[in-house]
């Protein structure tokens, strides 16, 4: 059965960029070290049923396909999975549907789409519901702790959020395309604990219009802007400015956001210009902007990182270090900062092509993986290799990107995966990349220990 609702529409079922983006794109820089991917291989274990299929790592790392879940209406449109998003409970996957090559898919029908993995009779190409939405899907992120809500930043500009659970009419709240929207795609939407009240939450979003805004669910379905950030690049601290910084106002287009797990006020930016940013929400500063906006703007910079050599799509905190986190970028290369120095404390080249997502385990500190742009998935285990992946896990047959990638921090031994021919696969991970090692925070500190004095 089928229920069309304005300005999204649900379906219950019965029983960034330019044109080298969506087809992942080529680096630049050459380099030696990556391994070619392991293909599919059937895993000789009685008890694994005849569909999965595993690949299998240097030392007994495993790592098969759970499930494979798509829309075939949204495939038939042509449409890529631009962002997934696991649920409070560990048991629902959502994922939205849009495009990430050039063009203006501002009016483009997409989707919302979610599946309950824990339902008996799960039907891989039956969505548990769809949401029609009037924009290309840009990125999601399922509220922490109500396991129905999602949010969803689109290419318009606007950032909405939607109950699941509600069948007549499941938009809850929408920013309009107010003074306050964004004007340029929201490339990613988180929720944060307010301040006064770590039981609420508000709505962080970003975009390559130089905004980082936080919005708050208000009266008549309407989001408020509760306060705003913009990027400047003649705010750039000195030191890492660009050498002939331009005249006027030029925006910093943001393209990825992540939080410190240890300080809530802490967060990195990735950009177009693919220098990662340290910024905090306490910052006073006025943004230098004429940007119409209802609450002051701030500028939120305070340290600038040493560059990619071309845009970041994907930035991640250590869950288990204060002070290290990732960053991916087209350049097909990872680098692994400190808060406390501009340069990488090291660089992995896993792809010659674009690199557009990469997260860290939340169980193992020493483990990380990337989606890349040559249709795979790289997982990393830094304990035994800081130059090469484990595993490389080929996802599209056809070496179609692989957008986006989420670990399960609920069912830790899942990590889903969604890509440019709009699948989703849900990959189990043997316990080599669930159980943490004896020494793994110690050598994780000691990674850190590199910082230059």
């Amino acid at each position: 059965m089928a229920m069309l609702v304005s300005p999204g529409s649900l379906h219950l079922a019965g029983s960034a960029g330019a044109a080298a983006l969506a087809s992942g794109g080529a680096a630049g820089a050459e380099g030696s070290g990556r391994p070619a991917p392991l293909q599919d291989e059937t895993l000789g274990v009685a008890s694994v049923p005849s569909q999965w299929r595993g690949i299998q790592g240097t030392r007994g790392e495993t790592v098969s396909c759970l499930h494979t879940l798509c829309y075939p209406p949204a495939q038939g449109q042509g449409l890529h999975v631009t962002g997934i998003s696991w649920n409070s409970t560990g048991s629902v996957l959502a994922c939205a549907y849009g495009r990430l090559d050039d063009g203006d898919w501002s009016t483009l029908k997409s989707y919302v789409c979610t599946w309950n993995l824990d339902r008996r009779g799960l039907n891989p190409q039956q969505p548990s519901v769809v949401v029609e939405v009037p924009s290309a899907v840009m990125c999601l992120a399922f509220h922490p702790t109500q396991p129905s809500h999602i949010a969803g930043g689109l290419y318009s500009g606007e950032v909405l959020v939607w109950d699941m659970s509600r069948s007549e009419d499941p938009l809850l709240w929408r920013t309009g395309l107010t003074e306050d929207a964004h004007t340029d795609p929201v490339y990613q939407v988180l929720w944060l604990p307010e301040p006064q009240h770590s039981h609420r939450f508000q709505v962080l979003s970003v975009s390559t219009d130089g905004k980082v805004l936080l919005w708050q669910g208000g009266g008549a379905g309407q989001l408020q802007l509760t306060k705003g950030f913009a990027l400047l690049m003649q705010q750039l601290p000195r030191s890492t400015r660009l050498k002939k910084p331009p005249r006027g106002e030029t925006e910093v287009g943001v393209t990825a956001v992540a939080f410190s797990s240890f300080d809530s006020s802490l967060f990195v930016l990735g950009t177009e210009g693919g220098f990662p940013l340290k910024c905090s929400l306490a910052a006073e500063a006025a943004a230098m902007t004429r940007m119409p906006s209802s609450v002051p703007l701030r500028a939120p910079v305070q340290f600038t990182f040493s560059p990619h050599g071309g845009p970041v799509y994907s930035v991640s905190c250590s869950p288990f270090h204060r002070n290290l986190f990732l960053s991916a970028g087209t350049d097909g290369h990872i680098h692994l900062y400190s808060m406390l120095q501009a340069q990488p404390l090291t660089s992995l080249q896993l792809s010659h092509k674009y690199l557009f997502a990469v997260r860290w385990s939340p169980v193992r500190p020493l483990v990380f993986a990337a989606a890349s742009g040559g249709g795979d998935v790289q997982l990393v285990d830094l304990q035994k290799s800081s130059q090469k992946p484990t595993v490389s896990i080929t996802q599209t047959q056809d070496g179609s990107p692989v957008y986006c990638l989420e670990f399960n921090s609920q069912q830790t031994q899942l990590l889903a995966a969604g890509d440019a021919k709009g699948m989703v696969k849900v990959w189990q991970l043997s316990t080599a990349f669930t159980e943490q090692g004896p020494r793994e925070t110690e050598d994780l500190d000691q990674l850190e220990a590199q910082v230059a004095t």
